[in-house]
């Protein structure tokens, strides 16, 4: 294993974000690729870097945050969700066309 993380771009760096599985709010301050695993075999997932108003950060799933200012809470959890976790054939997507 050489290196452990990468950064990565991100649309909401430096901005209002709400941690969806939390509800707690803060500013992005970054989103790493982390290796995550402690044996020899890879384990990387993508980590967002959040800190809240005291000052603290913590680190949620990049596909958990929002916009901070979006209309209501988890407005787009069911989207992350099947963008981040469908497996062929869970959801109909625009490419598969209509049934």
């Amino acid at each position: 294993m050489s290196e452990r993380y990468a950064y990565v771009p991100h649309r909401l760096l430096r901005r209002p974000v709400r941690d969806i599985a939390s509800g707690v709010e803060g500013e992005l301050m970054a989103v790493i690729n982390e290796n995550v695993s402690d044996s020899a075999r890879e384990h990387w997932v993508e980590l967002a870097y959040i800190r809240n108003a005291s000052g603290r950060e913590f680190t949620t799933s990049v596909s958990n945050i929002e916009p901070a200012d979006s209309q209501t809470p988890n407005s787009g959890q069911v989207r992350r969700w099947t963008a981040a976790r469908a497996r062929p054939g869970d959801v109909r997507t625009p490419s598969q066309g209509s049934a």
